[in-house]
């Protein structure tokens, strides 16, 4: 069994990004991080985006409006953004107070500084296979830890375990793709799935994405398997300082064992997602610079 290293694999990303930046001539790229209010998760994730921005060489313009904003100002906050010369790209972080429609804010960014890739016209590029939009952060980073580990999907089947806009179906239209790396035969499986454990041990890689603990179990998963976990669960746990304890949505300690290779939580997908987002705003400063 082979672990899928995501830090090892985000650290090179970042300093090939690094060794790009530093070749751009003029303004650098910037990155305008939206935070509403301060939900802890959603704190040290902006943390970690304003750092690893740092290290490559990006901007980070840093915005805290208060978790009171009405859904017209921060319309308002992200038009201002869109339409700023000197800012490349824009991450409004989920989740958002209840009283704000996240898909209509996440459609508002322009799709040219969409690099989270939730605006529907980003979407809607890769069923295109037109690769000049912005792929969701962690989907991208997904097959990028395959392609770096060295899993080719042509005519694998993949089994992709949820539906979710963020992660779920842009994977899976990622993986049909007509190109190097994937052509994959995918299967989206979700809460409505009947004879799950079935579908799942047809997998040559599964991709497990539905935000529930350790629901991934040995019986699920074919020997030899490829699995990327996705989630990330905080689960009580009394020996922890912390009180808690973080474990995807693969059970580790059972399914691990059975795998050819796997990604652990943490330090799988995670570190992944933030590198691509980084990805993402050197390509969108790149665009705009051109």
């Amino acid at each position: 069994m082979e672990l899928i290293d995501g830090n090892q694999i985000a650290a090179t990303l970042i300093a090939e990004l690094k060794a790009e930046v530093a070749t751009l001539s003029g303004r650098g790229p910037c990155l305008a991080l939206v935070r509403v209010g301060d939900d802890p998760a959603s704190v040290s994730y902006v943390k970690k985006k304003e750092k690893t921005a740092a290290e490559i060489g990006v901007t980070s313009r840093i915005i805290l409006p208060p978790v009171t904003i009405s859904q017209t100002e921060l319309f308002k906050l992200i038009d201002d953004l869109n339409a700023d010369a000197t800012v490349d790209g824009i991450l409004v972080q989920s989740p958002l107070p209840k009283h704000i429609d996240e898909v209509a804010v996440f459609r508002r960014v322009a799709p040219e500084k969409d690099v989270d890739g939730f605006n529907t016209l980003n979407l809607g590029k890769i069923a295109q296979e037109d690769d000049s939009g912005f792929v969701a952060c962690t989907p991208a980073g997904i097959v990028e830890l395959l392609a770096r580990s060295g899993t080719d999907l042509k005519g694998k089947h993949v089994v992709v375990l949820g539906r979710s806009l963020i992660v779920g179906k842009p994977v899976a239209l990622l993986a049909l793709q007509k190109r190097a790396g994937a052509n994959a035969t995918v299967t989206i499986c979700h809460s409505a799935t009947a004879n799950l454990p079935a579908i799942t041990r047809q997998a040559d890689v599964l991709i497990a994405a539905i935000g529930r603990a350790e629901f991934v179990t040995a019986d699920m998963v074919k020997p030899g398997a490829v699995v990327i976990d996705v989630g990330i669960n905080r689960v009580p746990d009394a020996t922890k300082k912390t009180g808690y304890r973080l474990t995807g949505d693969v059970n580790f300690a059972t399914v691990s064992p059975l795998c050819s290779k796997i990604t652990p939580v943490p330090g799988g997908v995670g570190p992944m997602t933030v590198a691509m987002l980084m990805k993402n705003t050197v390509k969108a400063h790149r665009h705009r610079v051109a």
